[in-house]
C-alpha cells in the first residue's frame, strides 16, 4: 500500500519493492498506521545478514518520501535558524534538485546545501530528530524465514537485541566445518590457516562471519564473531593466551631475584596474590612482544615465528615490566596512605573522587590493561595523586573548581562511552581519550610533573567529537 498517492504523478520507481545495499537486497513494505512502530516504509532483514547491514542510505529514505522528509527536518530547526529557509518545502526541493549524488549522509549533505541556498550556517546540533515524524523514519524488522523477530527504527538496537540468535545462526552455519573449537592449548588443529572471513550460503543467503581465537583464561577457542572490529579485538588477548599457554612463565625465576623492597612494593597490588600479579605482568609482556613482531598470527606458521620471538624476549621484558609496576605500586601505597589521613568533612567531595580514581588505576589486570609502555605514565599519575593530596588541606577551594572541570569532561567521556555498541569493546581511539584525561588531572593537580604533550578540556572534546563520529 502506498503512503502518500495524493500528489499525482507517482510512479513505481518513487515506492520500489525492494532497497539495494552493496550486494544486499532487501524487500520492502509499506503501511499506512499513524501511531504505530511500523507506520511509514518497512525494510525487511533476513537474520542470516544482520551483522551485514550498514545504517548508509537508510536516512534518504525512499524517493517517494524523500522530499516530505527533507521539509520536516528544515521545520525542526530552531526558530532563529529555520526563519532563513521559508517556505520549507520550497528549500527541500531546491536543495534535493542540487543534491548531485547520495554518497554522503543526508543532514551534511543538507547543511552544504542550505548554507549554499541561504548563507546560513545549519550546525549539526541543530537538527531535532524528534520533530520529524515517524512515517518518515525507516523502520527495520529482522525475519526468520517468515518469522518476524523484532523491528526497530533503531537498526543498532536491533542488533544488539538479537546478537545472541545472530551468532547461533552462525555457529550453525559453520558446524561440521571445524571451524569453532574450544578447550584448546595449541594451534587449532585442521585449521592451517584462519581465514579472516567465513563466508557461506544458508537458506539462500550469503552468510559472512569473523573468526578468532578467544582468550577462555585457562584454554583458547576459536569462535565466529558478526564484525571485524570484535574479530579484532578477540583475536588479540586470544593469541596472548595462547603465547601464554605455551612458554615457560619467567615469573618464580623473576620473583626469586627480587630485593626484599621490590617483594615489599608487589605486596601492594590488588590482585589478591603474587601469582595473579605476575600472570597480569607477564601478560602486559607478551602483549608488548606482539606489537614488536607484528601482532597476532592467523597461521600456524607465523604463530610458530611469533612463539619464538616471545620465548626468546619474554624473560628480559617481563623483568623490565616487573619493575615498572613495583614503582607503580609504591606511588599507589603511598598515595593511598596519605588518603587515610585526610578525614575533614569539608574534604569530602574530593576524598571519594580520589577513592575513585585510585581504583581506577590499580585494579586486577591494571598491568595489562595500562600496557608495558604506559606504565611509567601510571606512576606519573599516581604521584599526581599524592600531590593533590599534599595540597588538598590548604587549597580545597582550588581542588574543588579543578574537580569539577574534570568531572565535566569525564561525564562527556562517559556519554560517549554509552554509545558504542553493546558486546564491542571501544575503538583505540576511544580508549585513548582516557590517557588524555589523566594528562588533564596531571595539569589540573600536579602541575609541576608535566604532561608530555599539551592538554585541554578543549582538546579532549575535540577528539571525543571525532571519535563519536567514527562509531
Amino acid at each position: 500500500m502506498l503512503i502518500n498517492d495524493s500528489a499525482g504523478g507517482v510512479t513505481e520507481a518513487d515506492y520500489p519493492d525492494t532497497w539495494q545495499q552493496g550486494e544486499l537486497r532487501f524487500r520492502l513494505t509499506y503501511q499506512f498506521e499513524p501511531g504505530s512502530d511500523a507506520d511509514g516504509v518497512t525494510v525487511h532483514i533476513p537474520l542470516p545478514v544482520l551483522n551485514q547491514v550498514t545504517d548508509e542510505g537508510f536516512d534518504w529514505q525512499i524517493p517517494g518520501l524523500r522530499a516530505e522528509l527533507v521539509t520536516a527536518w528544515i521545520r525542526s530547526l530552531p526558530k532563529a535558524i529555520r526563519r532563513n529557509f521559508v517556505p520549507a518545502p520550497d528549500y527541500a526541493a531546491a536543495a534535493l534538485r542540487a543534491v548531485k549524488d547520495r554518497q554522503e549522509p543526508l543532514l551534511p549533505t543538507l547543511e552544504r546545501i542550505l548554507h549554499r541556498l541561504g548563507g546560513v550556517t545549519v550546525p549539526p546540533e541543530a537538527w531535532d530528530d524528534e520533530r520529524v515524524p515517524d512515517h518518515l523514519k525507516v523502520t527495520f524488522r529482522v525475519v526468520d524465514g517468515k518469522k518476524r523477530l523484532a523491528e526497530s527504527k533503531d537498526l543498532e538496537e536491533l542488533r544488539r537485541a538479537l546478537q545472541p540468535k545472530l551468532s547461533a545462526t552462525l555457529s550453525s552455519a559453520a558446524e561440521g566445518r571445524g571451524i569453532e573449537q574450544s578447550g584448546l592449548q595449541a594451534w587449532p588443529a585442521g585449521l592451517p590457516v584462519l581465514q579472516r572471513t567465513f563466508e557461506q550460503r544458508s537458506r539462500g543467503h550469503s552468510l559472512r562471519a569473523y573468526p578468532a581465537l578467544v582468550d577462555e583464561t585457562g584454554s583458547v577457542s576459536v569462535r565466529l564473531f558478526d564484525t571485524p572490529e570484535a574479530q579484532e579485538q578477540a583475536m588479540w588477548a586470544g593469541t596472548r593466551r595462547l603465547l601464554m599457554l605455551q612458554v615457560t612463565s619467567p615469573a618464580k625465576a623473576i620473583q626469586g631475584r627480587l630485593g626484599n623492597q621490590a617483594k615489599l612494593a608487589l605486596s601492594y597490588n590488588p590482585h589478591g596474590s603474587i601469582l595473579a600479579l605476575f600472570e597480569d605482568v607477564v601478560g602486559a609482556a607478551v602483549d608488548r612482544l606482539m606489537v614488536l613482531n607484528g601482532g597476532p598470527a592467523w597461521d600456524e606458521a607465523a604463530f610458530t615465528a611469533l612463539y619464538d620471538k616471545v620465548r626468546a624476549d619474554l624473560y628480559d621484558l617481563s623483568a623490565d615490566t616487573t619493575l615498572k609496576t613495583a614503582t607503580a605500586l609504591i606511588a599507589f601505597h603511598r598515595a593511598s596512605t596519605r588518603l587515610k589521613s585526610v578525614s575533614s568533612p569539608v574534604l569530602l567531595s574530593a576524598v571519594n573522587d580520589v577513592r575513585l580514581h585510585l581504583a581506577s588505576l590499580v585494579h586486577p589486570g591494571f598491568v595489562t590493561g595500562a600496557g608495558w609502555q604506559r606504565l611509567p605514565d601510571l606512576k606519573r599519575y599516581l604521584l599526581a595523586v599524592e600531590r593533590r593530596l599534599e595540597a588538598l588541606p590548604e587549597h580545597p577551594q582550588r581542588d574543588a573548581q579543578h574537580l569539577q572541570r574534570v568531572q565535566a569532561v569525564q561525564q562527556a567521556y562517559g556519554e560517549l562511552l554509552a554509545r558504542v555498541p553493546a558486546g564491542r569493546q571501544p575503538s583505540a581511539e576511544i580508549l585513548a581519550i582516557r590517557w588524555m584525561i589523566e594528562e588533564l588531572r596531571v595539569s589540573f593537580f600536579a602541575q609541576g610533573l608535566g604532561t608530555p604533550a599539551p592538554v585541554s578540556e578543549k582538546r579532549i572534546l575535540k577528539a571525543m567529537e571525532a571519535a563519536a563520529a567514527a562509531l
